[in-house]
């Protein structure tokens, strides 16, 4: 196996670079993992639910780091209409993120009836836009629902929009379950699948006691894990990665916390990956014999399918680690806040190569 790859422009079709001196850390570190292609996510707060709102979210990131290309989406909310799905697509928006409400960061104005939104669905099918789908449902005890099975519970709506809308290009992201996967590939061509980077690595064993590996939806079974890289070593079209790096300060990735109004904390859901992505991806690629899928995972089956063709001149060559090299930090710091990395002190396989 040779001891240098080369990638032609990484793109990385899920990720959060958040608002305020948050942003202006982590949006810096998209390039510096690696992607050059960025699809982000428009659940800030307010949501994104206009095509104002979002190109001036574009022009923020553009003047922080312009050398990624940024993607941008809609929140699907009441005030995306049909007709704000035509003024979206002519301003380049490329897509439209669905949140069932409350079930992850920022999701409390997420929607509970997809019903409502066919004349959206519609609109987009025509204008080709793609429907990015947070693929849970809510908790209910009642149902027996819960954060275990709440992805299986939501596959139903799944296959009901994809057989109303044929047309439409549809993302379930971030599969966390051997349910999802042979779901996603049993569906037409117009349904396609982002994997994160740490659900080919964790499993519910390795979240329970590290509050930096909580995240929605959260790692399942070794049997899950095992159907996720079997995914991407299949090398299967459908399947893609879309990372779901999701920064929180530190103090939010620390539950138990006494506010002084006696408010105690619980844990923010994410898993901060975007600084070492894409060599994080190498390392777990090769950790399962699936190294010769790295080009079509993070270069070649996204752009396909979301029609983004690799960019002259953005091509990414990795290496191997020898030494001490590839050991992560243990936190990346900016003004007033502070996050950890996933992987933090383990070391990569692999670098980038300046």
């Amino acid at each position: 196996m040779s001891d240098e790859i080369i990638l032609p422009a990484p793109a990385d079709f899920h990720v959060h670079v958040r608002q305020g001196k948050m942003c202006e850390l982590v949006t810096a570190q998209v390039a510096k993992g690696g992607v050059r292609t960025a699809y982000v996510m428009p659940n800030l707060v307010p949501p994104l639910t206009s095509t104002q709102a979002v190109l001036a979210y574009k022009a923020e990131l553009e003047r922080i780091d312009p050398s990624v290309e940024w993607l941008m989406t809609l929140y699907l909310h009441p005030d995306v209409t049909p007709d704000e799905i035509r003024r979206a697509a002519k301003a380049g928006i490329r897509g439209v993120k669905s949140y069932p409400r409350g079930v992850t960061t920022n999701s409390n104005s997420g929607i509970e009836d997809y019903g409502v939104y066919y004349p959206v669905f519609k609109a987009m099918e025509e204008e080709g836009m793609v429907l990015n789908l947070h693929g849970e449902v809510p908790s209910d005890a009642e149902k027996n629902i819960s954060i275990l099975n709440a992805e299986v519970h939501f596959l139903a709506h799944l296959e009901k929009l994809a057989k109303d809308f044929p047309k439409l290009s549809i993302v379930l992201e971030h599969a966390t379950t051997s349910s999802a996967i042979s779901t996603v590939t049993s569906l037409p061509s117009n349904v396609a699948c982002s994997i994160t980077a740490h659900h080919l690595h964790l499993t519910i064993d390795e979240v329970a006691p590290q509050p930096h590996h909580y995240c929605k939806p959260l790692a399942k079974e070794p049997k899950d894990r095992k159907a996720l890289q079997e995914a991407v070593s299949s090398g299967n079209p459908k399947f893609f990665l879309g990372s779901d790096s999701a920064p929180h300060p530190l103090s939010s990735k620390s539950p138990g916390i006494m506010a002084e109004d006696g408010h105690v904390s619980a844990c923010a859901a994410g898993v901060y990956t975007s600084p070492i992505l894409i060599p994080l991806v190498a390392t777990l690629l090769e950790s399962f014999g699936a190294l010769d899928k790295l080009e079509s995972f993070v270069s070649g089956n996204g752009r396909r399918f979301y029609g983004i063709p690799p960019k002259d001149g953005q091509q990414l060559r990795l290496r191997r680690t020898k030494g001490d090299d590839g050991l992560v930090k243990g936190t990346f710091k900016g003004d007033g806040v502070e996050v950890m990395p996933f992987w933090a002190g383990k070391k990569l396989g692999w670098e980038i190569v300046e």
